[in-house]
């Protein structure tokens, strides 16, 4: 699938490079206590967004 080798390409980005590091250390932080209220909702779209908006201009480019 084309979009799903345009998005691995995009994780490779910087910006996504940096909005994943985020969301592990989310992940990180949430899994060590027993009981949290916090979760890593932001951090993933975040993370999707930044995704997203790499794939966004790579597919629809070339559907012009």
């Amino acid at each position: 699938d084309p979009l799903e080798t345009v998005r691995q390409k995009c994780e490779q980005t910087e910006h996504c490079i940096h909005a994943r590091e985020k969301l592990e250390a989310c992940e990180t932080r949430v899994g060590s206590r027993s009981h949290s209220e916090e979760d890593c909702t932001e951090e993933l779209f975040d993370f999707l967004h930044a995704r997203d908006h790499c794939v966004s201009q790579k597919v629809f480019s070339s559907l012009k």
